[in-house]
């Protein structure tokens, strides 16, 4: 069956089954390879996008489920990985492995789109579930605050 998604800000005729998980829709068929499959039943978060603004797991989303709506993943953000959140993750040095980074990003733009100037409460709710084998929580943390301070100005 064809569906039709808006990645990005750009329509791809996707032909699957309906019920085929939106994570393979995007690196499989729509060939955005950003978006990690980690644990497969929506615990790790390395599968998050953002969906109609909100942090989506996609690897139990259906792909008929995202039809019609604005889907956009971590190649979306920008073409230069100049976005506030990118530049911070880069200016504390989140990353180690990096295996997590685009699901902890894509949860943190979502958040900062909500919540523009984010408390460590907000933060620790809307960051929950996202898993970092490396432990850099607190790194994490202080790159979402950096990145509101860098979106005010």
């Amino acid at each position: 069956m064809a569906i039709t998604l808006n990645i990005n800000g750009q329509d791809h005729t996707i032909d699957a089954d309906p019920q085929m998980p939106l994570l393979w829709a995007i690196r499989e068929k729509a060939g955005l390879s950003g978006t990690k499959f980690g644990c497969g039943i929506a615990q790790c978060g390395a599968c998050t996008v953002i969906i109609d603004g909100n942090a989506v797991r996609s690897c139990n989303t259906p792909l008929a489920t995202a039809a019609g709506k604005a889907i956009r993943t971590i190649e979306g953000l920008s073409a230069d990985n100049d976005h506030p959140v990118q530049k911070a993750w880069q200016e504390l040095t989140v990353p180690q492995c990096g295996y997590c980074q685009s699901g902890q990003i894509m949860s943190a733009v979502a958040l900062l789109e909500q919540s523009p100037d984010p408390t460590d409460n907000e933060i620790d709710k809307a960051m929950a579930g996202n898993i970092c084998r490396c432990g850099t929580y607190t790194r994490i943390r202080a790159a979402i605050h950096r990145a509101a301070e860098m979106s005010k100005t």
